[in-house]
């Protein structure tokens, strides 16, 4: 064994460390960092009180703000005579400057989601920033296991889901273990696997070897469970690469030697593990009606063999990507140096999506950098990937030729792992947005810390430095507090009054004094929600729909109304406005509702239907009758447009009218004779005769 580094390089602080003052001054906040390392992934919320990710995310916050104060108050406890040194990086000037950046663009672009997109990139740089500490403590291999406790929690809810049927948490498509989506559980236990392998090659003891080599092939179980392309992809490229990447590093320093026998117990010991797992069939009946197929093995090679089939890319799922990456494009070449601001991508999606898109095709671009570009522009956003991708080339390389002059340190073996680990997020960040996910987004930070880790710039702090920043700290531990509770009362106000009104959907023969109570309850809590969080598009939407359906169209206006302040540019809200407006008569309204829809979609079949509507309503049929002879002479022929000329026609007795768009009706629509026979007959008996012999020269 060479002997132990220099005490000021990063090698003296590999992962063995002794314990040395940093050591002790970091081992609260390193702990504070491993447990919320491991609880995130692994804890949800039975039901449907609040969002996974909402309690993944204030977990997340809790944890870093924790771990920073007890790193400070074991700063100032420490004695005069020893000094504390803090450690900087460049890496840390990415969540910085995403963090100002929003701050700025809350003057100009939608200030509340710029808001929340500067405390997540702040919390994220908090969290980058205190895992450097935690690592030159000496304490990455206790964060290396959580990681791994992380993994195999989350896990086996996945597997619980698969094999048992497991309905405690809600599933938007299962086996989503405590992610509500697949994808997002894929994306998170793909990330982990570099992790969890090095973790494995550490031990020393053969029983712990074959525990931990199990608990991989479990991990890797649930993810074959998934059958999410893109983590599938990820890992097929991953574990060759990691694989390669342990070799080299063997005999990295403080690593366990392994015979050629340990070699081979273990890796016997997971790959029959695996195979096992992956050929237990599943008894759930969500699982078996997916239709993907009833083992792990099964799913994982029918939906990585869906990627070479052509209606994928016209009908699946890739082709509703390649529709927001499009409009993402069309976005960022519309405003390319500024973007639209920081978190206002599914504000302005719609205007980018084409006039027949009604609604968004989704929150996030599902492509984390060209969504990032979109919205941050190209100087900011655009240059700081760069400089990300840029750093990690340089690192990768950095490490490569390191090998080949001197045995590498722990901290360098562990540098190549991270980079494992950042090579599967890069890659399934083009097709899905684990930046914003609390737990994969946290291995973001943790893995930028590991690369950090290598190369620090330390700072000696002073007790004020140290009081200020312990203060600092107080405040935003209350500020994290307080949104924590603001996000999950508001989320809980509104999911509770969807719930409600599920209940009425659920049994529509209620008497009307229970319809009523439960009316008013729903409305109370939409309103109490919406208060608190009136930006919450998704969920409030889903109430406004609930109201609708209810026939509670007061309240459905007014949760409309609610959307469209925040969400000024999408053409379904604007029309459900005119709609409801028409039906409580108020013209007015619906008539400044379709001045929006027109200057959003001013040529589009509803939007013709609608201000039809709207003239005939207001009185103006002559103009209306006008309007419409228009369309059919230029060839706009369009069935709701021919139903208002029939009954604009027969409600002004304008025979020439109605003639005319029956003759149509009959060309076009011939599988509609039932009902063109119940229209002839509400026709004038003057009309019938030649209306009679229109029905019979004019169909095909």
């Amino acid at each position: 064994m060479p002997a132990a580094p220099a005490s000021n390089t990063p090698e003296s602080t590999a992962i063995s460390a002794a314990t040395t003052p940093a050591h002790r001054k970091t081992r609260g906040a390193a702990w504070a960092l491993a447990l919320t390392i491991a609880l995130v992934p692994a804890l949800g919320v039975p039901g449907e009180w609040v969002l996974q990710d909402t309690l993944k995310s204030a977990l997340l916050a809790m944890g870093v703000v924790c771990a920073l104060a007890l790193l400070l108050i074991r700063a100032l406890q420490a004695p005069r005579e020893e000094s504390t040194e803090w450690y900087f990086h460049g890496l840390l000037a990415f969540p910085a400057v995403l963090c100002l950046y929003a701050l700025g663009s809350m003057a100009w672009s939608h200030s509340y989601l710029a808001g929340a997109e500067a405390a997540r990139w702040c919390m994220l740089g908090a969290l980058l920033w205190t895992c450097l500490q935690v690592l030159r403590g000496g304490h990455a291999k206790l964060l290396v296991w959580g990681i791994h406790a992380g993994a195999i929690g989350a896990a086996a809810w996945g597997a619980a889901q698969f094999w048992g049927d497991l309905s405690w948490f809600p599933q938007v498509a299962a086996p989503a273990s405590v992610f509500v989506n697949r994808n997002f559980f894929a994306e998170y236990l793909v990330c982990t696997l570099p992790f969890s392998a090095y973790a494995l090659t550490q031990l020393r003891s053969p029983k712990g070897r074959t525990l931990m080599a199990l608990s991989l092939a479990g991990n890797l179980a649930a993810l074959l469970m998934t059958g999410t392309r893109s983590a599938l992809i990820a890992a097929a490229i991953m574990v060759p690469v990691t694989l390669v990447v342990l070799w080299l590093y063997r005999r990295a320093a403080d690593s366990p030697s392994w015979s050629r026998r340990d070699v081979a117990l273990t890796s016997s010991i997971l790959l029959l593990g695996l195979a096992g797992l992956a050929l237990i069939p599943s008894n759930s009946p969500t699982i078996v009606a997916q239709g993907y197929g009833l083992t792990p093995l099964e799913r994982s090679v029918y939906r990585a063999g869906s990627v070479a089939k052509p209606e994928e890319y016209t009908e699946g799922s890739f082709s509703i990507r390649a529709l927001m990456w499009r409009a993402s494009i069309r976005m960022l070449i519309d405003q390319p140096w500024t973007g639209v601001g920081a978190g206002a991508w599914e504000v302005h999606i719609p205007r980018y999506q084409g006039a027949n898109n009604s609604v968004e095709t989704d929150f996030y671009a599902h492509n984390e950098p060209l969504q990032l570009l979109a919205e941050y522009g190209l100087p900011v956003g655009g240059g700081l990937l760069a400089g990300l991708l840029g750093y990690l080339l340089f690192s990768a390389q950095t490490r490569w030729q390191r090998l080949a002059h001197a045995r590498p340190s722990a901290a360098e073996a562990l540098c190549a792992i991270a980079l494992c680990s950042l090579l599967g997020l890069l890659l399934v960040s083009n097709a899905g947005f684990p930046w914003r996910l609390a737990s994969t987004g946290a291995l973001f930070m943790v893995g930028l810390a590991v690369l950090a880790h290598a190369d620090p710039r330390p700072y000696l702090a002073s007790a004020a430095t140290l009081r200020a920043g312990l203060v600092a700290t107080s405040l935003a531990g209350l500020v994290s507090l307080v949104v924590s509770g603001l996000a999950f009362r508001a989320e809980f106000a509104i999911i509770r009054s969807i719930q409600t009104l599920n209940l009425i959907l659920k049994n529509p023969t209620m008497p009307p004094a229970e319809w009523q109570r439960l009316q008013t309850k729903a409305w109370d809590w939409l309103k109490k929600g919406v208060e608190i969080h009136p930006h919450y598009r998704k969920l409030t939407a889903q109430a406004g729909d609930g109201f609708a359906a209810t026939g509670n169209l007061q309240a459905a206006l007014w949760a409309q109304n609610s959307i469209a302040v925040s969400r000024p540019y999408i053409p379904d809200v604007r029309a459900n406005q005119i709609l409801l407006n028409v039906a409580l008569d108020r013209n007015g309204p619906a008539a400044e509702a379709f001045a929006a829809l027109a200057a959003l979609q001013p040529d589009t079949p509803r939007t013709r239907a609608l201000d039809i509507l709207l003239m005939r309503r207001a009185g103006q049929t002559a103009e209306a009758a006008h309007k419409l002879r228009t369309y059919f002479a230029g060839g706009v022929l369009q069935y709701d447009l021919i139903q208002m000329a029939i009954a604009i026609g027969l409600e002004t007795r304008d025979e020439a009218l109605t003639t005319q768009a029956y003759q149509l009706w009959v060309r076009h629509w011939p599988q509609d004779r039932q009902a063109q026979a119940t229209s002839l007959n509400a026709a004038p008996a003057a009309w019938r005769e030649d209306m009679s012999k229109l029905n019979e020269t004019a169909r095909p």
